[in-house]
């Protein structure tokens, strides 16, 4: 089906067969066909790759360099919690909303648009299938949006249960006492 959309005919062989490439002039309609695809939105995945970064990043790098314990100047608490909100404001703001919009304006997943499902295995009783509920695409749209929810809070236990352990990382590291091969640990004569 991909092969045949966006495949043209273009050229003969020397033996009259008829060959096929993909042409450059069918990529508009590639990219419409790949833009509607569930999820597939430049500021969507944008805002969804940006914020995890924006999370991880600053995370691995603090975690290995501030020792347990430290204390936080007023100025870099109030830093940090600047950032902290930003972050939180793209991870549950922007981001479901962007997925919103999408599903909405590209996708067309509203009230009205009825869910059949594959081989019409949900194909409501009220147009002629067995499935005893009308399900809208509304509702899958929704519910992506609170499993987005979810993979955010995931990621802020996470961060927390990260950065709660640094100083047990730290330490184990340091404690490893070299040994020889018979498993006896090495000790320097002085």
């Amino acid at each position: 089906m991909f092969v045949q959309r966006f495949t043209k005919t273009c050229a003969t062989t020397e033996e009259g067969a008829k060959t096929s490439v993909l042409l450059a002039n069918s990529f508009n309609e590639f990219w419409d066909w790949l833009t509607h695809l569930p999820g597939m939105n430049q500021a969507f995945l944008f805002s969804l790759f940006l914020s995890t970064a924006m999370t991880l990043v600053p995370l691995f790098y603090f975690a290995k360099r501030r020792p347990t314990g430290t204390k936080l100047s007023w100025g870099e608490s109030v830093i940090a919690a600047t950032y902290a909100f930003g972050v939180m404001f793209v991870s549950f703001g922007v981001v479901p909303h962007q997925w919103l919009q999408h599903a909405d304006a590209d996708l067309g997943w509203t009230r009205a648009k009825i869910l059949y499902g594959p081989f019409d295995i949900v194909k409501p009783q009220a147009y002629g299938g067995w499935f005893p509920m009308t399900l809208q695409y509304e509702a899958i749209r929704d519910i992506i949006v609170v499993l987005i929810h979810v993979y955010y809070f995931g990621l802020l236990i996470f961060c927390w249960i990260y950065w709660q352990n640094r100083g047990k990382r730290a330490a184990s590291a340091s404690t490893e006492v070299a040994t020889s091969t018979f498993g006896r640990p090495l000790v320097r004569r002085s």
